[in-house]
């Protein structure tokens, strides 16, 4: 099949249906309902960046030198001294697995924001030459990622808040905080610190998962509209041109804009994650 006929296929639908295909994922359905259907594209590109940044980061700390360092590498000592401060500044608790917890949660959802870069195209018409009929490559454009990222999260803060705290001590504080009392008054509002802990409990994934879904999303999306300004374009029509020209400026505003936003929901994931430890950390 030639790369024509890929495209043609694809906007066979108009704008709607080359949006609905580029917003399809690669699925596998395991049983019955989507409940049970795996997003195999999402999965594929997070364990590839996965393994990436493992990769990259050794590869640094194996080379580093006390001398004058290459430009990756100062980069990556930026970025961990950066992040070391904003631990030490944030989370009041004794603990050496915060930053290296904070430093893995910023890069990993960065270089999975960052394939967001890439042009909508290229990838998905590279699947279809391997008979891959859909492909997203924005693992936090996916819910199931963002979800299960935060999910992720919140079992560490439930390790981090019993590591310091103790099992009873830990699972006490959501009958005794945030209203304390003693005797009969403390009987009276442990059903009311329980209700609040509870909606605290769940809103911690829910803010993690949904602000960076949403953004990704939508980034994702505008790419894609911006992309059909010259959908089913001819090139004996002037109009080709002037909306190619309108493509090309939209693009590139969005595409320097979309890099500030690619950047602020890792630090804002990252951040969050940084103030939630030292929450569970600390005792009411």
């Amino acid at each position: 099949m030639r790369f024509g006929d890929m495209v043609q296929e694809d906007t066979a639908g108009g704008m709607t249906g080359y949006i609905k295909h580029h917003l399809t994922h690669l699925t596998v359905n395991q049983g019955h309902g989507t409940f049970w259907s795996i997003h195999l594209d999402s999965v594929v590109f997070k364990v590839a960046i996965s393994i990436l940044f493992v990769i990259l980061f050794i590869t640094v700390a194996r080379r580093a030198t006390s001398g004058v360092p290459g430009k990756f590498q100062a980069a990556v000592e930026i970025i961990v001294e950066f992040v070391d401060g904003m631990v030490k500044d944030t989370f009041h608790g004794s603990s050496k697995f915060i930053a290296p917890l904070a430093i893995t949660t910023f890069c990993l959802v960065f270089l999975e924001n960052f394939m967001d870069m890439l042009p909508v195209n290229a990838l998905p018409a590279a699947g279809k030459l391997f008979g891959v009929e859909h492909l997203r490559v924005v693992a936090t454009a996916d819910i199931n990622t963002t979800v299960g990222m935060a999910l992720g999260v919140f079992l560490l803060l439930w390790y981090i808040g019993i590591k310091h705290k103790g099992v009873v001590l830990f699972f006490k504080e959501w009958f005794t905080a945030p209203f304390h009392a003693h005797g009969l008054w403390a009987v009276l509002l442990a059903p009311i610190n329980l209700l609040l802990r509870l909606i605290e409990e769940g809103v911690r994934p829910l803010s993690l998962s949904l602000r960076l879904f949403g953004n990704m999303y939508a980034g994702e999306l505008i790419f894609l509209l911006i992309a059909c300004f010259t959908l089913d374009a001819a090139l004996n029509h002037v109009s080709t041109y002037i909306l190619g020209g309108a493509q090309f400026i939209a693009g590139f505003i969005w595409t320097a804009f979309h890099i500030l936003i690619i950047t602020l929901q890792a630090f804002i994931f990252m951040t969050l994650t940084i103030v939630y430890a030292s929450m569970a950390a600390e005792r009411h």
